[in-house]
């Protein structure tokens, strides 16, 4: 697989970065790539003209109109992708860490297991489809299903649905969630909206109604309740 041809950490970052990025419009805009990885919009600019110069050809990138994936650099992304998600699944459930400690864990250790390691963990796992936070892993070869579900911050009161998956990027917003019981599975109903964007609040199974503000509802897919 690419992977084997030991890209620089780096790349393996851009390139996952840029696939997780991904819109409604295809295309990653280097300003947005830029805070994601937390560099200058210049050196940003210099590592995608390299990714684009890459044999294979990793991306395909315009001044002014952003970067996507080749195929070449997609199947490298979701392979980086497997080794995070697999690794917070065994940190989770093998080792016992709790769901807001394993992704800066797996941030290190997803550029350097071998595949053999990696086959080892999903054997031991019973291949899971589901990393700790709800989102997919990708399987051996690459494919990916689509992780779906409503955000909480777009539903109107009175809807409700099972949490599904939880963004993972602020251990501190997971570790709130986790106290206020609202973690995948867990039942959730809209039960008011304050106006001019104040908190959504939720129940919580047969909890007491808490009032969320926006980071945590954009953080939070559900699957619906049928009407």
């Amino acid at each position: 697989m690419l992977l084997a041809e030991k890209l620089t950490q780096a790349t393996e970052d851009y390139l996952k970065a840029i696939y997780e990025l991904y819109g409604d419009d295809g295309a990653v805009t280097t300003n947005l790539l830029a805070k994601r990885l937390g560099y200058a919009p210049a050196s940003v600019t210099g590592m995608l003209k390299k990714l684009a110069a890459h044999k294979p050809k990793l991306v395909h990138y315009a001044r002014h109109r952003g970067v996507i994936l080749t195929p070449a650099g997609e199947k490298i992304a979701l392979e980086v992708i497997r080794h995070h998600r697999l690794i917070e699944r065994y940190l989770s459930d093998a080792l016992g860490y709790s769901w807001d400690e394993v992704h800066d864990e797996a941030e290190m250790l997803e550029h350097v297991i071998s595949e053999e390691f990696e086959d080892r963990i999903a054997s031991k796992l019973g291949d899971p489809q589901l990393d700790p936070h709800g989102e997919p892993i990708p399987t051996k070869d690459g494919a990916i299903a689509n992780p779906g579900g409503a955000r909480l911050s777009d539903l109107e009161v009175g809807q409700s649905g099972v949490i599904i998956r939880v963004l993972d990027d602020d251990p501190a917003l997971l570790r709130y969630l986790a106290q206020l019981g609202m973690q995948p599975e867990t039942h959730l109903m809209v039960t008011d909206r304050a106006p001019f964007g104040g908190p959504l609040y939720v129940r919580a199974g047969s909890g007491e109604e808490q009032a969320l503000g926006s980071q945590a509802t954009n953080s939070i897919y559900l699957q619906l309740d049928k009407p």
